[in-house]
């Protein structure tokens, strides 16, 4: 009985906070158009990646999230179209999102910088089934149905790259909607800032420093730092530290430029670690181009 009513709690209070926090992705930098929409067609390439991530294994009603975003060049290049779709489930709770991108893509003459500006569109739908729920007043109207919302919303970024570095500054959310109909919580905008760049440190290491910035109104800063190195051209090794909340481990491994698998393990560092087993995220990755249009090094980004 206690178990299920702890649930029923976590579940509430956990819905609330994201008014204030979206997803999270310890894999961030291998999906960055999850929140940038300015990265759409960047790799110049046909991309797609599939990422599931298993948060806070051991506690009933833990999150569970899937993202999927494809996107590809069009038009000499110089235009960027790309779908993202994502599901969040939170106990009984769920969110899904499925958003257009695109991105306008402009190249400087005597170097490789690009600069890239982005918008995307699309539609959120929240909804919740209380059904399963065990709650210890079986009057409470607010327990006895569901609810279903479906919204639109906006997003922009602005998204710069070269062959050893990238930043970006988005914002996926900037419509502020209500996220069910039983309380005052809504969707914040949350304002991201990321940047990375490639250290070669010899013939067969690079090092790859990251970061991901996180802004929300009257919430504290997320801060994840991350720190990898690419060996023999073809494995990732890393090293993350979310401030606050985790450090966890991450490894990748791309036999060809073609596609790449990705795992993630992150361990809380407050007091969520109790009970808690850590959090698992696997990340599957695809290029695919034509061989005259293969790559000439490795895409870092």
């Amino acid at each position: 009985m206690m178990k299920n009513i702890f649930t029923l709690l976590f579940c509430l209070v956990s819905f609330a906070s994201l008014a204030q926090q979206t997803a999270q992705s310890s894999l961030y930098f291998f999906n960055p158009l999850h929140f940038n929409p300015g990265y759409a067609g960047s790799r110049g390439s046909l991309n797609a990646t599939l990422v599931h991530r298993a948060q806070w294994l051991g506690w009933d009603g833990a999150p569970r999230s899937q993202f999927l975003s494809i996107h590809a060049p069009v038009y000499r290049k110089n235009i960027g179209l790309g779908l993202t779709i994502n599901n969040d489930r939170i106990g009984s709770r769920s969110n899904v999102a499925a958003m257009f991108n695109t991105a306008y893509h402009l190249k400087f003459k005597h170097n490789n910088l690009r600069v890239s500006f982005g918008m995307s569109g699309g539609w959120m739908n929240n909804q919740a089934d209380f059904s399963t729920l065990l709650a210890t007043d079986i009057a409470d109207p607010n327990l006895q149905q569901g609810y279903s919302l479906s919204k639109p919303n906006l997003g922009a970024g602005v998204y710069v790259y070269h062959n050893k570095f990238y930043a970006g500054l988005s914002v996926p959310h900037l419509i502020e909607r209500n996220l069910d109909t039983i309380s005052n919580s809504y969707l914040q905008r949350h304002t991201y800032l990321t940047a990375g760049i490639v250290i070669p440190y010899n013939s067969v290491i690079d090092i790859k420093p990251s970061i991901l910035l996180k802004y929300t109104a009257n919430a504290p800063l997320s801060l994840d730092l991350n720190v990898s190195a690419f060996l023999y051209k073809q494995f990732w090794l890393g090293v993350l530290y979310r401030y606050n909340e985790g450090v966890g481990i991450n490894c990748a491994y791309a036999p060809t430029d073609r596609w790449s698998l990705g795992y993630a393990y992150e361990l809380p560092v407050n007091k969520l670690i109790y009970r808690n087993w850590g959090s698992h995220e696997i990340c599957l990755t695809f290029d695919l181009r034509s061989k005259l249009n293969a790559f000439i090094s490795p895409r870092y980004f």
